[in-house]
């Protein structure tokens, strides 16, 4: 059974703070944490809103994220600097990063923030959404932990490496892209492993390069390094797997080559000998201040002007609508806020057990 409760907003949002605080967590930085995770819920990103809880809960646990952050600026000018976060919590270091780069922006025009010693830091939509709601460009990408083979390869050398980029429009949202440069997150994957459900074929394979569909072999193999998502495009080159490809290395080189970082498998959260070490993720951010180009209600309803065309293009037979990026992430946010966020089972599970560990009390009758 997959989904069985809708539990309010409010109530999730309330319990992640009371759960980062409870982790050690000062209370404006565990605002920020769960601030980012609510943005998923309520834009339809399952897979990573209060489903990442726990995994937060237990890299904590594990010591591999320090519940106080500390920020350092190791190097900056009007418009770049470069951050080294320590191994803090990574929606509070990007938060930061990005509102340095805004304001920045506001001053000359662009502003960019490149990180190392991050951590996973949440959807990467979230920071260029700050961006936007100001009336600015904004770009964010982050590496990751290796879970994706190179084209032709069947060994997990890049993380999903995802790419965010948002921009205010004239229409009730703005456009917001999000998306992994694989053909599927890993977080998806383990959506589907709590619904017990099969994943698709062409989203991950074996170490001889054959798809795999069992959730949990893959994420099993994931952890093992026998088994690798696939880049964006698929595998080989017919449908341009090569793209989803360059994509990824492309992120990895703006987070690891500005800041001076780690990459590829030396982000395994692994040292040498075995032993578990934090992940060392990289960063980078950018903003643009739309006025220094042109008067932000051009840019904006230029933006918008796209948007509508491509809305109103001629459709494929049986199809109703054209969607933009943005689109349905902001009628799913209508709809989860009136109907709460969907448990299932394995999540409430995985909740009680955060909730029963750190010894919280109020929320027995929701999980």
């Amino acid at each position: 059974m997959e989904e069985n409760a809708y539990i309010p907003m409010d109530v999730i949002y309330d319990f992640m703070i009371a759960v980062f605080e409870g982790l050690g967590t000062p209370t404006e930085d565990a605002c920020i944490c769960a601030d980012v995770l609510i943005t998923a819920d309520l834009r339809g990103i399952r897979s990573h809103g209060v489903a990442r809880l726990k995994y937060y809960y237990d890299r904590i646990q594990a010591g591999l994220h320090r519940t106080k952050t500390q920020i350092e600026i190791v190097k900056e000018t009007p418009t770049t600097a470069l951050v080294d976060g320590h191994h803090g919590m990574g929606h509070v270091i990007a938060h930061h990063s990005m509102r340095m780069a805004m304001d920045k922006a506001k001053q000359f025009g662009l502003g960019a923030v490149s990180v190392r010693n991050g951590t996973h830091y949440g959807i990467a939509g979230y920071y260029p959404l700050m961006a936007a709601k100001e009336g600015m460009l904004g770009l964010s990408v982050t590496n990751a932990r290796p879970t994706v083979a190179p084209t032709f390869g069947a060994e997990a050398m890049l993380g999903t490496n995802p790419i965010a980029f948002a921009a205010p429009s004239d229409m009730d949202y703005p456009f917001c892209f999000d998306a992994a440069t694989s053909t599927s997150s890993r977080g998806k994957i383990e959506v589907l492993a709590r619904a017990e459900k099969p994943v698709p074929g062409g989203w991950a394979i074996d170490e001889q390069g054959q798809p795999i569909t069992d959730a949990d072999q893959i994420l099993q193999g994931l952890d093992r390094t026998t088994a690798a998502l696939v880049p964006l495009g698929g595998v080989g080159e017919l449908f341009a797997g090569y793209k989803g490809y360059d994509l990824a290395t492309m992120v990895e080189i703006l987070c690891a080559s500005l800041s001076g970082g780690m990459f590829l498998k030396d982000l395994s959260g692994f040292a040498e000998d075995g032993s578990r070490r934090p992940f060392m993720l990289g960063q980078f951010f950018l903003a643009i201040d739309i006025e220094h180009f042109v008067p932000l209600e051009v840019s904006k309803r230029i933006t918008g002007q796209i948007m509508r065309a491509l809305q109103d293009a001629r459709k494929q037979t049986g199809q109703e609508r054209i969607y933009v990026a943005g689109e349905k992430e902001y009628e799913m946010e209508h709809k989860v806020r009136k109907q709460g966020i969907p448990i299932n089972r394995s999540l409430r599970r995985d909740l009680q057990t955060v909730r029963d560990g750190l010894g919280i009390a109020g929320y027995e009758p929701y999980f």
